[in-house]
């Protein structure tokens, strides 16, 4: 498999390219050059198969020959060690829950996935040296930190806004010390990776050797598709037609959905519930895509204002908005509207949703109403007690914390505070 850049002017690279340098030389992403949907046999026998060989099937056309199927095999196992679990909400509505790993978000699957791709690659030579430079609006900077933690040849510099993610998903990207670094950026996630994509374009930093652990890099957005995967899986008895809810920041979760539409996975719609931050649903609305900077709000991990994988849909959509619009639409929510949903979840289904899980199921309640004989699953990408202090209140209950998050409480925080992309660059050379 050969992938090329979306700004069609670098030249096509293999899997392991676009995986170590994380973004084509011309700023585009990389993007697969074909898609080649998978046997009808496949659908028609995949209650029957492990969560681990349905990711093989779905990913295996994607990484080709570079890495042998018994070695993807193994990386794959490594990845999927937790389960998956589709949760009745109310009648017909579902919660696919992503929070049930190390980090307790969904973005632990892309990130073991490419920290083990990244080791195969690098296996042959002690002296090789990656330096996974990486931005967080909020659970992408502990999973990214957790599944490369010790991982030998890779150094990690992770950047989050000061003061604009959780206490607990601050201490998941700060407390672990060995080759994790955290940078404190004053300003918002869009000024991180703003940041980040320029030091990928920044020749005096090219023998830092930098790869992106963002969903820019296929390695940490393909296996996002899994999951889709997975909920058909469980659903499929029903004989219903399905509706995905992702709440959406970045786009990758139902970017990576759409490519398991591609490959043939029988879904009928997708929403893209979004917070304040409202670019493609305005897009969706005007055909005017208008990036505007990121708004603070209490699903912190979506506060991004220029979706990095939009532009990865609209390829596969092939820029055409009419044909897009079939298979997808974009809501947008405020803060009073979530909290409200939280509550309502919470006192008529007994169901604790956080944030991002509670704007996936107000899209998903709303696009219902133009699929009346679907089953709707929203996507519950972190667990409640990554978001305790907002939780807590709203709901009036005491979250249990979990093993996961009891172990990083008691250490002590450390990172390195930077206004400029001077002083990221400074960081970067002085490693």
């Amino acid at each position: 498999m050969k992938y090329y850049s979306l700004n069609h002017n670098a030249p096509n690279v293999s899997f392991e390219e676009a995986v170590v340098q994380g973004l084509a030389s011309d700023k585009g992403l990389y993007f697969p050059e074909s898609i080649r949907p998978l046997a009808a046999e496949f659908f028609e026998n995949i209650e029957n198969l492990s969560h681990e060989e349905i990711a093989f099937q779905a990913i295996q056309q994607f990484v080709g020959d570079e890495i042998p199927a018994d070695t993807l095999r193994q990386i794959i196992a490594e990845t999927l060690c937790f389960d998956f679990p589709v949760v009745e909400v109310e009648n017909g509505i579902y919660s696919l829950e992503l929070f049930h790993g190390p980090t307790m978000a969904f973005k632990d699957v892309g990130a073991r996935f490419m920290s083990r791709c990244i080791a195969y690659f690098n296996r042959n030579d002690p002296s090789k040296k990656n330096t996974v430079l990486v931005a967080t609006s909020g659970d992408t900077g502990g999973a990214v930190a957790s599944g490369f933690l010790g991982v030998a040849g890779v150094d990690v510099v992770i950047l989050y806004p000061s003061g604009k993610v959780s206490d607990i998903q601050e201490r998941q990207l700060t407390t672990l010390g060995q080759n994790i670094k955290a940078l404190e950026v004053d300003g918002v996630f869009d000024d991180c990776q703003d940041m980040v994509k320029k030091a990928f374009l920044d020749p005096e930093l090219s023998a830092v050797h930098l790869t992106s652990a963002n969903s820019i890099n296929i390695a940490r957005w393909l296996p996002q598709m899994f999951y889709f995967f997975f909920a058909y899986k469980a659903l499929k008895q029903h004989q219903k037609p399905l509706v995905f809810s992702c709440p959406s920041g970045n786009f990758g979760n139902i970017c990576a959905g759409i490519i398991a539409k591609k490959l043939g996975l029988p879904i009928e719609h997708f929403v893209a519930a979004t917070n304040a931050n409202d670019t493609v649903p305005r897009f969706l609305e005007n055909g005017v895509y208008d990036p505007k900077p990121s708004i603070a709000t209490i699903s912190n991990a979506m506060d991004v204002g220029n979706p990095n994988n939009f532009v990865r849909i609209q390829e596969m959509y092939q820029q055409d908005l009419k044909q897009f619009e079939k298979d997808f639409s974009s809501y947008t929510f405020s803060d009073a509207a979530t909290l409200e949903a939280m509550k309502t979840i919470q006192q008529q289904k007994g169901y604790i949703a956080e944030p991002h899980g509670a704007v996936g199921y107000l899209g998903l309640k709303k696009e219902l109403q133009n699929h009346p004989d679907a089953l709707g699953i929203f996507l519950e990408t972190a667990h409640p007690i990554k978001f305790l202090d907002i939780v807590e209140p709203a709901l009036g209950v005491t979250l249990p914390i979990p093993s996961q998050i009891e172990s990083v409480l008691n250490k002590d925080k450390v990172s390195t505070k930077i206004k400029t992309y001077e002083e990221l660059k400074a960081f970067l050379q002085n490693q």
